[in-house]
């Protein structure tokens, strides 16, 4: 599959089968994600995975009561280190964010390859999460994703027209 038709292919998967991930899958699914690019290449991040059924359920309550996120074998919770990145990208701003949503983005398009399903949750109380895994003051938690294996097919929902959101020479 080409890289623009596996982001085609791409949909937000909210029922899981109960099927592990293979440990080759597995893997493939993290090298995607270790080689993601980052400003001056800190790699200001760490990924949770977490396969413990009680703490999934702890994570899909602090997600908002996103309880299918559960369902997932694996969910995998995105952090970052504010202190240890870039500082200055557009001479504005610290560039954690930016690196670990490239570095979960590669997570997302290499378990569409795999056959694998995710769904980003941006909805969360992040002091609840940190406490339930231990993640210490000084990490952020970006995002998380249930893992695995779709139980559904969810359809195409549109995108705008290219025309829309490109321009030339300007804004």
């Amino acid at each position: 599959m080409s890289v623009l038709d596996t982001i085609k292919s791409r949909r937000s998967i909210r029922k899981y089968k109960s099927d592990p991930i293979p440990e080759d899958v597995f893997q493939r699914v993290f090298e995607a994600v270790r080689q993601a690019p980052s400003g001056k290449n800190l790699q200001p991040w760490k990924f949770i995975v977490v396969k413990d059924k009680a703490l999934k359920d702890s994570l899909a309550r602090a997600s908002a009561n996103q309880m299918f996120m559960a369902q997932a074998p694996i969910i995998v919770v995105a952090c970052g280190f504010p202190d240890d990145c870039y500082s200055h990208m557009g001479r504005y701003m610290k560039s954690w964010t930016v690196d670990v949503t490239i570095a979960f983005e590669h997570l997302v398009l290499q378990a569409e390859e795999e056959g694998l399903g995710t769904c980003w949750i941006g909805s969360f109380e992040e002091q609840e999460v940190k406490a339930i895994l231990n993640v210490p003051d000084n990490v952020r938690v970006m995002a998380l994703t249930p893992l695995g294996y779709p139980a559904e097919e969810p359809s195409y929902r549109g995108r705008k027209r290219l025309d829309e959101i490109v321009t030339y020479d300007g804004f």
